[in-house]
């Protein structure tokens, strides 16, 4: 869907105080810079959507929310096809949600009922019962742990294409010399540019990118063993392990909580 679309079906007063559209993309679709009157809350049920916002870079992969504001100026792109969901809040109610674009951890509860809109076709929350889903949606959203951005992006686009191969295979395990050689760096510049561009080392964000994916994938209904397997892990138990660190729960917790607090390093 085009963006002039979509603006042509939300008023710019939203008349609701809330507005729910899942929507699926195929590859390759860009939509260019814009910004919108509303507050806007996205995240993927499948695939991953880069932004660009206020020119800084942030990626929305399954599991995480992505906070803008109203009239913030953002675009954004997919590589792959993408399964998205974005709610859009009338201006009036985004006093005491975050004033700057973020990532936010979304809990179960407002998975539920986004997923309970989606079924029902609810864009626009009409009757008494889905005006107080869609209160709780707003409240859920004011109370979810928010951070900066969990797997951060760049505009570089010799380091934004190794890492959107990476992303493609995140269980890939060659070097960090391997990826410099293949684009034409050295391992110290490689790694020089992740912790400048990216504020991670590229371990790091190549470790990040294995929890989301594995998110992803628990989210998929895959086992623990199937997951570490794809993700390169030589054990379950060491999969396991770094999950427990990066998230202070198990994977299998996580499936059955559907809602976790990822730990900053």
């Amino acid at each position: 869907m085009q963006i002039d679309d979509l603006q042509a079906r939300l008023s710019p007063e939203l008349p609701y105080p809330i507005a729910c559209h899942v929507r699926h993309y195929e590859a390759g679709i860009a939509i260019s810079e814009h910004q919108s009157p509303w507050g806007e809350l996205s995240f993927a049920l499948n695939g991953v959507m880069e932004y660009m916002i206020e020119g800084q870079p942030y990626l929305s992969p399954p599991q995480y929310g992505l906070w803008i504001p109203p009239d913030i100026p953002h675009k954004w792109t997919n590589r792959s096809e993408v399964h998205y969901v974005t709610l859009y809040l009338a201006k009036d109610i985004c006093a005491n949600i975050s004033s700057k674009p973020c990532t936010a951890t979304l809990s179960a509860l407002f998975r539920a009922i986004v997923n309970d809109f989606s079924m029902r076709d609810v864009i626009y929350p009409e009757t008494q019962e889905d005006l107080r889903l869609a209160q709780v949606l707003i409240d859920q959203l004011r109370l979810a742990p928010t951070y900066s951005s969990y797997l951060p992006w760049t505009g570089d686009v010799a380091l934004a294409s190794l890492l959107s191969q990476l992303q493609q295979n995140p269980g890939d395990k060659h070097s960090a010399s391997y990826w410099a050689e293949k684009f034409g760096m050295t391992e110290r510049t490689l790694l020089r540019h992740c912790q400048k561009l990216l504020g991670v080392s590229f371990n790091e964000w190549r470790q990040r990118l294995k929890l989301v994916s594995a998110m992803s994938l628990l989210d998929e209904g895959w086992s623990v063993q199937h997951i570490s397997a794809e993700l390169g892990y030589s054990t379950p138990s060491a999969f396991i392990s770094m999950f427990q660190r990066l998230t202070g729960m198990s994977p299998e917790r996580m499936r059955k909580t559907g809602y976790m607090e990822i730990r900053q390093p």
